[in-house]
């Protein structure tokens, strides 16, 4: 009888241990998939950042592209005037 006790006692330790093999294994996929998720929110964080700045320099750039093409306007008128005088 103690021999069927001790073959039942490992028994259940083998299937406890693998019980919390499986435990294990689902916490690591729960731990995986919350890392992949806020990285996943912190690259769309960072992009919708970068996507902001993108649009203030743009912003900034079209004026400056205007007053270049009045200055080669104006510079053109000048060399015209020159070329008359």
């Amino acid at each position: 009888q103690n021999i069927n006790e001790y073959v039942a006692a490992l028994i259940a330790l083998k299937q406890k241990m693998i019980d919390g093999d499986r435990l294990l294994t689902e916490y690591q996929q729960k731990c995986t998939d919350i890392l992949y998720f806020y990285i996943n929110v912190a690259y769309r964080i960072k992009i919708s950042a970068l996507r902001c700045q993108v649009e203030q320099m743009l912003q900034k750039i079209l004026p400056l592209e205007k007053c270049q093409e009045e200055l080669g306007s104006l510079k053109a008128e000048l060399e015209e005037k020159k070329v008359c005088l």
